[in-house]
């Protein structure tokens, strides 16, 4: 798959390891790197629970990011009735895909949940999840600590494949 050149909506748990590995700054220098409100306010919370190297700079994130976009309950209706267990998933990959499914542009998701893939197959949306290791490498850099394994293109490419399965799709 060529280099992707829209927004990149990221998840969280992808802001979190990207952090860890250092990639932040690469990967919001070579994408437009977006998220929601949800997953911003989630990446500054737990901070007791996370070592020194996953503490998310806020002022660092609002400058890097290219957009926090507020979801309204219009949207999350919405998302609800293209697939009902887009209300199941956490609360910033439900924001996530009650912002995504709204859009009319370019946009691929990054994020590792498996329900949240889920829900990306069953909406026919397959082709817009990314691995983080795809993006990082797309822009030239090379963690230095190795990737989490679902944060791998490996892992993804079998994720997808056995919940396509799994989805009849």
């Amino acid at each position: 798959m060529a280099r992707h050149h829209g927004p990149v909506l990221v998840d969280t748990n992808v802001i979190i390891e990207c952090w860890r590995v250092s990639g932040w700054r690469a990967l919001c220098g070579g994408y437009a790197v977006e998220t929601v409100g949800d997953c911003f306010v989630e990446t500054q919370t737990g901070f007791q629970k996370r070592r020194p190297e996953q503490q998310i700079d806020s002022d660092v994130l609002v400058k890097t990011l290219k957009a926090v976009h507020a979801v309204k309950d219009i949207d999350h209706a919405e998302a609800v009735t293209r697939d009902p267990s887009i209300a199941y998933l956490d609360p910033g990959e439900r924001a996530l895909w009650a912002h995504a499914i709204g859009r009319k542009d370019a946009w691929v998701l990054c994020g590792p949940d498996k329900a949240s893939l889920r829900i990306g197959i069953r909406l026919g949306l397959r082709e817009r999840l990314v691995s983080l290791e795809r993006l990082l490498g797309d822009v030239g850099f090379k963690p230095k600590l190795d990737l989490k394994t679902p944060y791998t293109q490996k892992w993804l490419e079998q994720a997808l494949a056995q919940l396509a399965q799994l989805e009849g799709k």
